[in-house]
């Protein structure tokens, strides 16, 4: 089994345990992709959408190969960020090109790359900028309605335009890889698709999988047909808003038969614990391990995650938060709410549901309130406000919990008994509808709650009939259990343990590149004299054969070596340290030890039983 193979499976295994279903899971490696692909490109250079022409392009000497842009990093030139990439600044979101960094390094090696000359097929973006402003600032092209631009998101808006005001520049369409989609002409060995043509393309080619799966046609689902509505949504990171709003646009519009984007609801960045996610690192809360360690406990990070999306601006996840907000919330409303309403019919009605009285105005309200919250969430729901409509589904609970404090069913059974049916009939029929509405963000819970109350799940759109008297209920169970202070200083210690992974030793220095670190001349030299400096309690005068020559070097370390314990080592010297003095002595060079986390020294010493002078690289 190929890397590929197991991280898609696994991913797969992961989205399905969390609940999360697609109609298909597809990959871009698959043949019907290489094909899609190839076609989609032979039609774009049938159409003349490209053009070919040679520049020069970074190589990583060292790996012995063209470098694709995400593979360079360095510094933007506008916002001075040390981690930008050779395509996009993702901390002030420039449009770049890897010859715009300052001091580029590839990603592979950690050297300077070197420019060589390459051709490829470039898509002229510069010739697209006036239809692509009119589709996103007017949603029309050449006058014809595309989409409802207010509906936009103004950070997708302004990142466009931030994009095609600055003008937009031709972008290579191929790289030299030896991984990719082939460029399927005569005169392109070595050269494959590169991946802002190739990924967004595996779109259609899912599609096209589902549709030979299902008997279905796919062409109406991307394809421009008269009378007939179909809209693509690409629900997506920042980072890749002009992946899907500029670049893929323009090459469905230059292909001729595609639609555009409807929308492209991209949401901002969900950092981790005051940090940015870093696989690299591993900060990270990876799914599948939370899934494993905590498998009761879906809905509640579903939950939490979709109360703080980042639809508007960045946000961030952190582990108290969590406590937080499912232990207040899930437990103490919506929780609270269900048990108290299920314990109280079993106690004073047997476990059935309690013929109603006359409802007074207030539960008449409140009853009327109920009917309208699917309409608005479905209202927000196309509005990609999910974070928004996750609130009227606690808004239910928390009528729900105002009730039954306002009316107190718990006293009234003993002051106003006749009360009490009506009270909870009340409240069960809350109950319900909550039941139906938590099916949408928190569907296991809604399969318990529709459990206990002895109902199968409904639609959750419509009328809702009413639970009718005599209806007996299951037993009740606790919906969430509240998360312990164990937990989260159980999470937050395996992210200490991440930056640095041994907190007692400093964390790593920057790269350096390969050529930075050639510079330096590391030999091994052998002490032959050794003495204390005067009035220095810190310092050992040495002399060190380095197998060229015999150097006098100061080295601080006389509160871990006696003269007579050096004296014959062989140790790690570095020879091209610029000379100075200490102390009146000229030192040429530099001793290189090893510290442990107490601040102990020790000479590293060589496996074999080498003279003085072998060089290290």
């Amino acid at each position: 089994m190929t890397s590929t193979d197991k991280y898609h499976n696994l991913i797969d295994k992961t989205f399905q345990q969390f609940g999360i279903s697609f109609d298909i899971y597809h990959r871009t490696s698959s043949e019907l992709h290489r094909k899609t692909s190839s076609d989609f490109f032979l039609k774009l250079h049938e159409n003349a959408a490209f053009i070919e022409q040679s520049s020069k392009q970074y190589y990583d000497e060292a790996y012995q190969q063209f470098l694709a842009d995400r593979y360079i990093t360095g510094v933007c030139p506008k916002c001075q960020n040390p981690s930008a990439y050779g395509d996009q600044c993702e901390k002030c979101g420039s449009d770049l090109s890897p010859t715009d960094l300052l001091d580029p390094k590839s990603t592979l090696s950690g050297a300077t790359p070197v420019l060589q000359e390459t051709s490829h097929w470039y898509l002229p973006m510069n010739n697209h900028e006036s239809w692509l402003a009119e589709w996103i600032q007017e949603g029309t092209w050449n006058g014809i309605p595309q989409h409802q631009p207010k509906e936009w998101r103004n950070q997708v808006v302004g990142q466009c335009m931030s994009w095609i005001n600055a003008g937009l520049k031709p972008r290579a369409m191929t790289r030299d890889l030896d991984w990719g989609v082939p460029v399927p002409l005569p005169n392109a060995a070595g050269k494959v698709l590169y991946v802002w043509l190739d990924a967004p393309i595996g779109y259609i080619s899912a599609t096209q999988a589902w549709a030979q799966a299902n008997g279905k046609d796919w062409k109406p689902y991307w394809t421009k047909t008269e009378g007939k509505e179909t809209q693509l949504i690409h629900f997506i990171g920042k980072d890749n808003i002009v992946f899907h709003a500029i670049i893929f646009p323009i090459l469905l519009q230059a292909h001729g038969d595609f639609i555009l984007p409807y929308n492209v609801p991209a949401y901002e960045f969900l950092n981790l614990e005051g940090d940015k996610f870093s696989t690299s690192r591993n900060w990270a809360v990876w799914l599948h391990e939370y899934l494993e360690e905590y498998p009761d406990k879906i809905d509640e990070l579903k939950y939490v995650l979709t109360s703080i999306a980042p639809e508007s601006k960045d946000s961030e996840f952190t582990w108290a938060d969590y406590q937080l907000r499912v232990n207040s919330e899930l437990a103490d409303i919506l929780g609270n709410f269900v048990n108290r309403t299920l314990v109280l019919t079993h106690k004073y009605f047997e476990g059935k549901v309690p013929a109603p009285g006359p409802l007074n105005a207030e539960e008449q309200l409140l009853l009327e309130k109920l009917k309208g919250i699917d309409g608005r969430i479905s209202e927000l729901m196309y509005a990609y406000k999910i974070r928004e409509a996750q609130q009227e589904m606690m808004y239910i609970a928390r009528m729900g919990n105002k009730y039954l404090a306002e009316e107190e069913p718990w006293k009234k059974i003993k002051t106003q008994p006749e009360r009490v049916p009506t009270i909870l009939n009340t409240a069960l029929q809350i109950t319900h509808e909550l039941a139906r509405i938590a099916q949408i963000f928190l569907p296991i819970t809604a399969q318990k709650i529709y459990s206990m109350l002895n109902l199968p799940p409904d639609t959750w759109q419509g009328s809702l009939s009413p639970i009718q008297p005599g209806h007996p209920i299951h037993p009740t169970e606790i919906l969430f259990e509240k998360i312990t202070d164990e937990m989260v200083e159980k999470e937050r210690a395996k992210l200490s343990q991440v930056s640095p992974l041994n907190p007692q030793y400093p964390p790593m220095k920057d790269l350096v590149s390969f050529d930075e670190f050639s510079k330096m001349d590391l030999r091994l030299g052998k002490v032959i004299a050794a003495s204390k400096m005067e009035k220095a309690d810190k310092l050992l005068v040495l002399t060190v054969d380095t197998g060229i020559d015999e150097r006098t070097i100061v080295s601080g370390i006389a509160q871990h070596y006696q003269p007579e314990e050096i004296l014959g080592k062989s140790v790690v010297v570095l020879m091209n340290l610029a000379p100075r003095k200490i102390r009146g002595v000229a030192s040429h060079g530099m001793l290189l030890m090893a510290e442990d986390s107490e601040g102990n020294l020790s000479a590293l010493v060589s496996e074999r039983d080498f003279e003085a002078g072998p060089t290290i690289s």
